[in-house]
């Protein structure tokens, strides 16, 4: 079973040294900040959750976002070409351009109390989101993401209809796919963040495949089964 360290609502938890919100961001915890998320961002290349530069990958250091530059393979990507904003978008560290999606990560931050988010084009949870309204309730770890995971309507990337889209398909939730697009995951941490996005996927690839067999339809679970779970991993791991 994956890292299920939830979100506890402290926005305090998991920030490199501790800072919350509102503080300003240290040289050094960025750096740290900022290897973290090429490390992660390389990671989605390397389980083929993307090709090329597409996905992106951020992090909040107290009032400042980290994220990927657009348009840059993550392989190149060293520790002078960090890039951060401020929650308003504008750019503070680096020179490089940011991510053609800030405002989908920028949406997350504000209305959430993350501390990282992914954002990815993963194959088998992209051909769902063309597919249903919502991923059906193939297995229980949907109850890590808070329940059905839902498709944000299909919007261009890089817009505020997408951001607002993703949003709303976000409500209650940690995760979500994107029509004809693909997923967005958030956490308390990047490792969280990145956990939900391959959970996500595997659920996605499982019920793509049941639902191939022909003459046979997949035993979906109930959402009272799937809220049960929730309660159940609330207490999971080693606390």
């Amino acid at each position: 079973m994956a890292d299920q360290r939830r979100d506890t609502g402290d926005p305090k938890q998991d920030t490199p040294g501790g800072r919350g919100p509102g503080a300003p961001a240290a040289e050094g915890e960025v750096a740290r900040a900022w290897e973290q998320l090429v490390a992660t961002a390389r990671r989605t290349v390397a389980d083929g959750l993307v090709v090329g530069t597409s996905g992106n990958v951020s992090v909040r250091v107290g009032d400042t976002v980290l994220v990927t530059p657009t348009g840059v393979p993550y392989e190149r990507l060293t520790p002078g070409d960090v890039v951060g904003v401020d929650l308003d978008g504008r750019q503070v560290l680096g020179r490089l351009r940011p991510t053609s999606e800030l405002p989908m990560h920028l949406a997350v931050y504000r209305r959430t109390d993350a501390r990282a988010v992914v954002h990815t084009h993963a194959p088998n949870a992209t051909a769902v989101s063309t597919l249903v309204r919502e991923l059906p309730l193939i297995h229980y770890m949907a109850a890590a993401m808070g329940g059905a995971v839902r498709v944000a309507p299909y919007a261009t990337y890089g817009t505020p209809e997408l951001a607002e889209n993703m949003l709303r398909a976000l409500t209650g939730r940690s995760a979500c796919l994107l029509q004809n697009h693909g997923t967005v995951a958030h956490g308390a941490s990047l490792d969280q963040a990145y956990d939900r996005t391959a959970q996500l996927e595997w659920m996605c690839r499982v019920w793509l495949t049941a639902s191939s067999v022909p003459g046979r339809t997949p035993h979906l679970l109930s959402r009272e089964q799937v809220a049960e779970v929730e309660e159940r991993l609330r207490g999971y791991g080693q606390g």
